[in-house]
């Protein structure tokens, strides 16, 4: 089992859900997130003053799937968020141990 972290633009959210309902997804967990890469934040302009917004909104997506499934989940997270310019995100893949459905107990991949 692998636990997929994405970090992607906020307005992406619907198009990044709807791909991954297509491949049969059935659930993810959304945060709301503030963070810069490369694009180091930007200038804005309020009540006349200039200022420096260092941490721009982002959103973590984060999904635990069965291990077959990793490379088209990330295909469809990367095909849906992106844009072609600077600051569209990342996806991160880590291993899961265990995964237990507190309702039934099921484990492992049954639980996801």
């Amino acid at each position: 089992m692998k636990w997929i972290i994405a970090i992607i633009k906020p307005f992406k959210l619907d198009d990044v859900r709807e791909a991954l309902m297509d491949l049969g997804i059935s659930g993810l967990t959304v945060s709301e997130v503030r963070g810069f890469g490369r694009q180091k934040g930007h200038t804005e302009l309020y009540r006349g003053a200039e200022y420096q917004v260092d941490f721009l909104p982002k959103l973590k997506v984060e999904i635990a799937v069965d291990s077959d499934r990793v490379a088209s989940v990330i295909d469809a997270i990367r095909v849906s968020a992106g844009t072609g310019r600077i600051g569209d995100g990342k996806i991160f893949v880590l291993d899961v141990e265990q995964a237990v459905r507190i309702r039934t107990g099921e484990t492992g991949p049954t639980a996801l």
